[in-house]
């Protein structure tokens, strides 16, 4: 399973970047998001027209939730990053939480900064 990040999912709407690859998962039903990513892109829209389309693609690509297995693995990876000063932020600690707890791989333009989480697969 692959699990999209904010930013290719952003991407995906404007057709740039990785769009031909999420295009091909959703194809396959193999392309997942989580609830966290969601909320930022739900948040981040500002008019009618960007909210009808997102709720297209939302529509499309179910969300995991963060459920206690995922809160644990976020908090551990939270905890893991800010003892050597390397945090990654609360919202990408939740996401790389919820990928690990469900042993997928994240696919994001951002790999520099979950490259610094232990364990995570990267797409």
């Amino acid at each position: 399973m692959t699990i999209a990040d904010t930013d290719v999912l952003i991407d995906y709407l404007a057709g740039k970047g990785e769009a031909d690859r999420v295009e091909r998962l959703l194809r396959q039903g193999a392309l997942r998001t989580t609830v966290i990513t969601r909320f930022e892109l739900l948040s981040g829209t500002k008019n009618p027209k960007q909210l009808a389309r997102l709720a297209q693609l939302l529509d499309a690509v179910p969300s995991l939730a963060l459920d206690d297995a995922a809160a644990d693995a976020a908090a551990e990876i939270r905890r893991s990053l800010e003892r050597p000063g390397s945090s990654i932020g609360m919202a990408d600690s939740l996401i790389a939480g919820i990928v690990t707890a469900n042993r997928a791989a994240l696919l994001t333009r951002n790999r520099r900064h979950f490259e610094r989480v232990p364990g995570i697969r990267l797409a």
